[in-house]
């Protein structure tokens, strides 16, 4: 562990948890530092962003940056709630196990799910992680990020496989996420788990940013072709509508001016 670094960040917690602005005597009797060490400590949190100096009295508190990313996680928190009765609705329409994911660097978070009632189901948990290259609503989210193959490179470092099915060259994986973009949802056939395929469509905020996926767990054998065609269409809309909970307008083409007659 950088005990540099994590010093800095428990003297950044601590200072937002005091009532007042800190003196540098304060932080170093906090935790039993010089107060070379202490101010040091300060005025890199000072140069960073991270805190601010008053002028007049020379002490320290945190600075606004603290609130915004505060409000950024708020922000990505409460998008749980406000998509869960479309995940709902999607997974009492489908039969089947419904997620929500975000992508975290090279991995994809579960935020929330509704399991399946069928005897047989696919698994995962509110919570867990799964590589975005092998699951469908980790791909979705890919292909709406636009990486080429060198991006997905530098984000993935290697592609690791974990069944048969895996994709493990970074073209063959940019052509996937480029068919996925294509046709609007993204598919997983078995590439990582055995017995397990999944769809996946991305959800977009106010701004056109993918901020997380609906996916779709199905256990292979229910996953014929036919099947996958009407689930698909069915996520489809459910991200759909999800996205327009957010605040997206998918952009149209502006409408035919219509001529006037001469007077």
């Amino acid at each position: 562990m950088d005990s540099t670094l994590a010093k800095g960040l428990a003297v950044m917690e601590w200072m937002a948890r005091q009532a007042r602005a800190c003196r540098v005597t304060d932080v170093a009797l906090a935790f039993g530092m010089a107060r070379s060490n202490a101010h040091r400590t300060l005025q890199t949190l000072v140069e960073c962003g991270w805190a601010v100096q008053d002028a007049d009295t020379s002490a320290y508190r945190p600075s606004l940056r603290l609130f915004e990313l505060g409000a950024m996680v708020s922000e990505a928190a409460d998008i749980g709630a406000l998509l869960r009765p479309h995940l709902a609705a999607l997974a009492q329409a489908s039969g089947e196990t419904i997620h929500l994911a975000v992508l975290d660097g090279a991995e994809i978070v579960y935020l929330d799910k509704f399991d399946s009632p069928l005897p047989v189901a696919a698994y995962s948990r509110i919570g867990g992680r799964a590589p975005a290259c092998c699951v469908a609503s980790g791909k979705a989210m890919l292909a709406a990020a636009r990486l080429d193959a060198t991006a997905l490179r530098a984000l993935f470092g290697t592609l690791q496989p974990h069944t048969p099915h895996s994709i493990v060259d970074f073209d063959a994986l940019q052509a996937e996420l480029e068919r996925s973009r294509a046709r609007g949802y993204a598919e997983n056939r078995e590439e990582w788990r055995l017995g397990v395929c999944g769809l996946g469509v991305p959800v977009f905020d106010a701004r056109g940013t993918a901020v997380a996926a609906v996916g779709m767990s199905v256990p292979s054998i229910r996953f014929a072709r036919t099947q996958a065609r009407e689930l698909s269409e069915r996520i489809m809309a459910c991200a759909r509508d999800a996205s327009a909970t957010l605040g997206y307008r998918p952009a149209t083409a502006p409408a035919t001016p219509t001529r006037r007659r001469p007077a």
